[in-house]
């Protein structure tokens, strides 16, 4: 029973897809656990909505293999490809898709209907699918006075009441406004946890990835960069496109300074001098290196810093408040950095500071 529990729920293998001679998708792979929520995360273009639509049987692959609890619902090696209405799956898309002219418990009701399912049955499941996602008190009102958000809701609804094993989510929460979105990023997480359902999730939103998944898949350009949990693929990012587009990063190129290597470090010299230690975190350090430090753990000081590694002086070159925080660009040597931090009095433009950062902070991308 334990062993059988290990087994992940979707298995993607090798999955390419071309529209035309166009690869989209270029041999990817990936496996989602029972009761995990996995997100596909990068810009336009890079493959993952196409992905999900794969694993949904809406697009066909051009090779590979996708299995569903065990069992192949595509494999070109077994010439496989099981219709999209029968893999026991539920997607919620971008566009909600609500039929206006329908009440909410008629939009929601409508696949059950479809399916011939008695009418008893069709309220029971409606209404718990309505109190899934707090939307009861509206099932008699006509979809077309809906909010946006409860619109959202009515489409959730419509995908849980089947009670599908898998939810496949394609940018749902990307027609909401900033507020509504995050609150709705945490309702439909906790949702996810309470019925246990495997659900894999595409975005193009870091904040939305990083608060809602359980792993995530950085992709671009059809192949997939890093797959790790939120908290490796943000505080250890293997490349320069994950450490850029996953959060705001500064790269910092130079030579390897193996002779001033200590105490796990490595050293990093830049053109102008300047020595920073980092982690390799088991990356190979080659002659030439590049490595990544977050805006917001560079830390800007008046004072010199106690610190005897990463302290360096730096001037102030502008900085701009961004509510939250306050955006400092400096000039470190021949090089332009940015400095993130929240409730901190601006700093003079020319003004000459100290920039420090941890060591352990500094991460070693591969080439």
């Amino acid at each position: 029973m334990v062993e059988e529990a290990r087994k992940p729920h979707i298995e993607v293998e090798n999955l390419e897809i071309h529209y035309g001679t166009v690869p989209a998708v270029r041999g990817v792979s990936f496996s989602v656990q029972p009761g995990e929520q996995l997100t596909l995360l990068g810009p336009s273009g890079c493959g993952k909505t196409t992905t999900l639509r794969a694993i949904a049987g809406l697009e066909q692959p051009s090779a590979g293999e996708i299995r569903i609890g065990g069992a192949a619902v595509y494999s070109s090696a077994q010439h496989v490809n099981i219709p999209a209405e029968k893999r026991g799956l539920s997607m919620v898309f971008q566009s909600y898709a609500i039929w206006p002219h329908m009440t909410v418990f008629e939009n929601v009701a409508y696949g059950l209907r479809v399916r011939r399912e008695s009418k008893e049955a069709i309220v029971v499941k409606v209404d718990r699918a309505l109190d899934m996602v707090q939307m009861r008190p509206y099932r008699d009102r006509g979809a077309s006075q809906l909010s946006g958000g409860q619109q959202q809701r009515v489409a959730l609804a419509r995908a849980f009441v089947f009670q599908p094993q898998v939810l496949l989510f394609d940018e749902p929460l990307s027609n909401l406004d900033a507020k509504l979105r995050g609150d709705m990023r945490i309702e439909l997480r906790e949702l996810q946890h309470r019925l246990g359902v495997t659900s894999v999730y595409v975005t193009h939103d870091l904040e939305e990835a990083l608060a809602m998944s359980d792993r995530i898949v950085v992709m671009r350009d059809g192949l997939i960069a890093q797959v790790g949990s939120p908290g490796d693929i943000y505080n250890t990012p293997r490349n320069a496109f994950v450490a850029d587009f996953v959060g705001s990063a500064n790269l910092i190129s130079g030579k390897h300074r193996t002779d001033l290597d200590a105490d796990g470090l490595i050293a990093l010299e830049t053109p102008s001098g300047a020595i920073l230690y980092g982690m390799a975190h088991g990356r190979p350090a080659g002659a030439t290196l590049t490595m990544s430090v977050r805006t917001v753990h560079l830390h800007l000081s008046l004072q010199k810093p106690n610190a005897s590694r990463n302290v360096w002086p730096v001037r102030i070159e502008r900085t701009v408040f961004q509510g939250d925080f306050t955006q400092t660009h400096v000039a470190w040597g021949d090089q332009r950095l940015v400095v993130r931090a929240a409730g901190i009095e601006p700093l003079a433009e020319g003004q000459q500071a100290f920039m420090t950062v941890d060591p352990g902070r500094v991460v070693l991308l591969e080439e």
